[in-house]
């Protein structure tokens, strides 16, 4: 199972520039790319909140929920202008599915949001199952995230990985008993060492080595 988005893809150049296009809006300062980049990992809710406290205001729950709102409408429009996937992604996908592994997504993104960007990005059909934030009652750091995902996929919860970047993943995959690898390269306040994941991979050409020291080869 994989993340989306700072695990699968660099998605941060549309996520943030939605969240300026809502704060212009809004009479408040855009904020700088590369500081902003570390507010996206538990979901655009939780965006749109980190955003705006950053930026000095404060939201009503009212104000929140339609911000939400606006933030999809936009999003979508603009949802792989600057998105891209990370180097060394298709190998490595194309290694595990030769090594017999079933793919899935679990992602924090709304899941048409989650569809349409992976199949604007030439990768949604290569994933048994896209679960995002509100395909199930309940999303990531709740375990049953990663544990409906799964079921979903049709796998096997005693040979599962997960992957992804930040403390949402790892909390999640830890409840739920799953090993899971972190990439650094991805969108977290704190780095992903020091937040207990079994693996820490910096470059896709690492996952596979990873994925089969947590997971033993079935017995011929």
């Amino acid at each position: 199972m994989f993340d989306l988005d700072g695990t699968l893809a660099e998605t941060a150049g549309d996520l943030i520039g939605t969240l300026n296009a809502l704060l212009t809006r809004e009479g408040l300062p855009e904020l700088p790319l590369a500081e902003a980049r570390d507010l996206i990992g538990a979901g655009a809710k939780a965006l749109i909140a980190r955003g705006f406290a950053v930026a000095g205001a404060t939201l009503t729950p009212e104000r929140h929920d339609q911000l939400f709102l606006d933030f999809i409408a936009h999003y979508g429009r603009h949802i792989c202008e600057k998105s891209y996937l990370y180097p060394g992604l298709i190998e490595a996908l194309d290694r595990l599915e030769a090594e017999g592994f079933r793919l899935a997504v679990c992602t924090n993104k709304v899941e048409g949001l989650a569809v349409d960007l992976l199949e604007k990005l030439g990768i949604a059909g290569r994933f048994a199952a896209i679960c995002g934030r509100e395909t199930f009652p309940f999303h990531k750091p709740d375990p049953r995230h990663i544990t409906q995902t799964i079921a979903r996929a049709g796998g096997d919860p005693a040979r599962a990985v997960m992957v992804g970047d930040s403390r949402a993943d790892i909390d999640a995959a830890k409840a739920a008993g799953v090993p899971v690898v972190a990439v650094t390269f991805g969108y977290t306040d704190t780095p992903v060492d020091q937040l207990g994941p079994d693996r820490v991979i910096s470059d896709f050409a690492e996952l596979v080595g990873a994925v089969e020291a947590l997971v033993p080869r079935k017995a011929a």
